[in-house]
């Protein structure tokens, strides 16, 4: 995981405002809406740690966040448990069903560093 100069974690994953979920028989499961209408020829279904993570996305989080949660769970070693929560996570981004995005710490030194190199830039 990327971290910034004061370790703090930079990137926050979060669900997409774009799909709806329910559990249904003990299973998540995940429809996209495309143009306010779910495409069912796209539904995803996550097994019991998919549906841990899923849960664990009802407020945005790092990843080490969520290596850290599943393998307190399972009582799983850290190492083992980052490569696999790091993939999921990856198929959740290209499908569309999570983003990521700065945590507000990073996003407003990111800022205060725009408007610095602006104004430095207009005193030349």
């Amino acid at each position: 995981m990327t971290k910034d100069r004061l370790g703090v974690a930079e990137q926050l994953i979060v669900r997409s405002q774009t799909v709806v979920s329910r559990v249904v028989a003990g299973e998540t499961l995940i429809v996209p809406v495309r143009g306010k209408v779910g495409d069912l020829a796209s539904i995803y279904r996550f097994n019991e740690t998919g549906s841990l993570i899923w849960k664990l996305l009802e407020t945005p989080r790092s990843l080490e966040d969520l290596v850290a949660a599943v393998a307190e769970e399972y009582e799983a070693a850290h190492e083992r448990v980052e490569k696999d929560v790091a993939q999921f996570v990856s198929d959740m981004r290209s499908a569309g069903l999570v983003e990521v995005r700065c945590s507000g710490i990073v996003a407003n030194l990111l800022a205060s560093s725009a408007r610095e190199a602006a104004a430095a830039a207009g005193a030349r």
